[in-house]
Formats: structure tokens, C-alpha cells, sequence
């Protein structure tokens, strides 16, 4: 690969890791069918592209904790119930018909954003609820399950937490994005990546380019999300969950 390629890769990383910083997921969207486009076949770009984004929750992080408000809580709860999900998840994918699956998320994801929709005040206000521990068990059981979509498929899942977040625990959007960049984007996403790592080729050549754009954009990504209101997030989440729905019943390949 020459330095054009390399720039290219770096640009796209920026700009997709920027939508999932601000949307709280959905950078396999843009980043994982470039990949395939570029000459990599699913599995390989799919294990390319998870050890890329861990790079989105590092710039994410960096930019949230300066806001100090992230729920020490809820990213523990968020790891731990999701990470076991993540690994078997990656190791299941290795088996079984990702299209398939793929299909289904799609229409998951539609649900998504057809949901947020048509309930105008979700996410605008902050208001705990589902805090007991029967609560927690519930939240956590859910978390365990799109964690396995995480560690399966390219996208999209990090929008299934962001929502969960808002509609079980009560979390506006900018709250509920910025748990989501910092727990999944490294917590789910190291360990996807470690798994990937492990078990699938990477195409380590192109791993610095997509990371340095995947730093920059999580960064850039966040930093607007934290100046932006509930009302804008909100309404990017539900365009890009449209977008990550309909991409993902269209098929991996440009």
C-alpha cells in the first residue's frame, strides 16, 4: 500500500469514527465496506476494522473525562455484563453465515431509529429509573446480548447500547453517548479486538493509519457531541440508525 492509500485510509477513519463519536455508534458504516472496497475480504477487514476503532474509545475517552460526567457505575455494568457477550460473539461469527445475521441486525436497527422517532421526548431529560438490583440484572442481561452482536457483527451495536441507556436507565442522549463511546469503545471493542487478534488475520500494514484516524476522530467526534444539545444527538442518532439499518440489509460490499 502507498502513501495515497494510507491517506485515504486515514481520512475515512477520521470521518467515521467523527458520526460514531457524536451518534454513539455506527463507524463500521463507512470504515468496514471502504476495507472491503480496497481489496480485503470480510473476515479480514472485519478483524482489521475492530482493532482500528479501539483507538475511537481512547480519543472519545480523552474528551469525555473532561466533562466528568461518566458514570463510573454504568461503564463497570456496561464492560462487565458486555464483555463476556463480545468474545463468544467473535468466536461464534467465525461459524456461522454473517450475512444472514447481518440481516437481522438491519432490521434491529431500523427498529432503532423508527423508535427514537416516534417518541419525541426520549432522551431530552436526564431521569434515573431502573436502578434496583432487579433493575441492574435486567439492564446487564441486555447488555450481555448486544455485546454478543458486537463481537459478531460490524456494526450498529453500540447504537443498541446507546438506546438501552436512554429508554432502561432513564440517561439523556450526550449522557448516554458518551457512557457508550468509553465502555464499549474500549472495553468491548479491546476485547473484540484482542479476540480478532488471536483467532483471524489482521492486515497489520494498514492498522496505523486507520488507528490514527480512529484517535482523531473519536476525539473530534465526542468533543461535538459535548456541545451539542440532547435535541441534535437525538436526531443524528435516528438518521444514522436509518442509514446503519439500511446498509447493513443492503450487503458488506460497496
Amino acid at each position: 500500500m502507498d502513501y495515497t492509500e494510507q491517506l485515504i485510509l486515514f481520512l475515512i477513519a477520521v470521518v467515521a469514527n467523527w458520526f460514531s463519536a457524536l451518534a454513539g455508534g455506527g463507524a463500521g458504516l463507512i470504515q468496514l465496506p471502504v476495507l472491503i472496497f480496497m481489496g480485503l475480504p470480510f473476515p479480514l477487514a472485519l478483524a482489521t476494522h475492530k482493532i482500528a476503532t479501539v483507538a475511537l474509545g481512547l480519543g472519545a475517552t480523552m474528551r469525555h473525562l473532561r466533562e466528568k460526567h461518566l458514570e463510573r457505575w454504568l461503564l463497570s455494568l456496561i464492560v462487565l455484563a458486555g464483555v463476556p457477550g463480545v468474545i463468544t460473539g467473535a468466536l461464534f461469527i467465525l461459524d456461522v453465515d454473517a450475512r444472514k445475521a447481518e440481516v437481522a441486525l438491519g432490521l434491529l436497527t431500523l427498529g432503532l431509529s423508527l423508535y427514537s422517532w416516534f417518541k419525541p421526548q426520549l432522551g431530552l431529560v436526564n431521569t434515573a429509573r431502573n436502578r434496583s438490583t432487579q433493575g441492574i440484572m435486567v439492564g446487564a442481561l441486555v447488555l450481555l446480548l448486544i455485546g454478543f452482536a458486537n463481537g459478531a457483527l460490524s456494526a450498529g451495536s453500540g447504537l443498541f447500547v446507546t438506546l438501552w441507556l436512554v429508554y432502561w436507565f432513564g440517561l439523556d442522549y450526550k449522557t448516554a453517548v458518551a457512557q457508550t463511546l468509553v465502555a464499549v469503545g474500549l472495553g468491548w471493542n479491546g476485547a473484540g479486538a484482542l479476540t480478532m487478534g488471536t483467532v483471524a488475520e489482521v492486515q497489520w500494514d494498514w492498522i496505523p493509519a486507520l488507528i490514527a484516524g480512529s484517535l482523531i476522530g473519536g476525539y473530534l467526534g465526542a468533543n461535538t457531541s459535548v456541545q451539542s444539545g440532547n435535541l441534535t444527538i437525538k436526531r443524528l442518532y435516528e438518521v444514522i440508525t436509518l442509514i446503519v439499518g439500511l446498509k447493513l440489509l443492503w450487503g458488506p460490499v460497496l
